[in-house]
């Protein structure tokens, strides 16, 4: 399969989760004055398809820097779901992709297709999106997964402002990335992935190039 890339292209006007800040360029140095040119970023952590560390939700978790390469490189299993807003992903979407497809391995990773990405300029976009269930995140958790994605800016579903998934998730040192693309556009139910994230020291989470292969 030919690379194919998950990300979203941070910019100046990629939609953000409500209370963060926009993203802002600012032009530090130019051709015509310094002989080179160089921009200041300033954008929080989890713009656009990015990584949460656990220390997202937990206290004592895993920091960005600390997460380790091999977690971050390797197979994961393609759950498609057509899923509308407020409607979540259950326990039984999980278990009914198993009885068709085969039992998903323990320390296995696992992406969720949804079709939600869609709606990104839409004003219900992070609020009305599709999540998991904490059945479907205990389910999860019990199979010891490496790292959860979904085509959706939470993991969690848009109503639930308690973050239930990111907890029951991080609280079981479980990756999560969020706001995939172009996840209908793998064909197979297994795939390659890697997810790079930048080293920041303490970080709680960073936007990431992610790319299926």
């Amino acid at each position: 399969m030919k690379p194919i890339d998950l990300t979203l292209t941070i910019s100046k006007s990629i939609p953000i989760f409500p209370g963060s800040p926009k993203p802002q360029f600012i032009l530090w140095s130019d051709l015509k004055e310094d002989g080179y040119n160089l921009e200041l970023l300033f954008l929080s952590s989890h713009t656009g398809t990015h990584l949460d560390a656990p220390y997202h939700f937990v206290k004592n978790g895993l920091k960005i820097h600390q997460i380790l390469l091999d977690r971050l490189i390797g197979k994961a299993t393609l759950i498609k779901l057509q899923k509308t807003k407020n409607t979540a992903i259950t326990k039984l979407d999980i278990t009914t992709f198993e009885k068709r497809n085969g039992k998903i391995p323990n320390y296995l990773s696992v992406f969720f297709f949804t079709g939600w990405q869609k709606n990104l300029k839409k004003d219900n976009y992070f609020t009305e999106n599709p999540g998991l269930t904490i059945s479907a995140a205990k389910y999860l958790a019990s199979k010891k997964i490496n790292l959860v994605g979904i085509d959706s800016p939470s993991i969690d579903l848009g109503k639930d402002e308690s973050f239930s998934v990111h907890h029951i998730l991080s609280k079981n040192n479980i990756l999560i990335v969020e706001n995939l693309v172009n996840l209908n556009k793998i064909s197979s139910k297994e795939f390659n992935f890697t997810i790079l994230p930048l080293k920041l020291k303490d970080a709680t989470g960073s936007p990431v190039r992610a790319i299926a292969s």
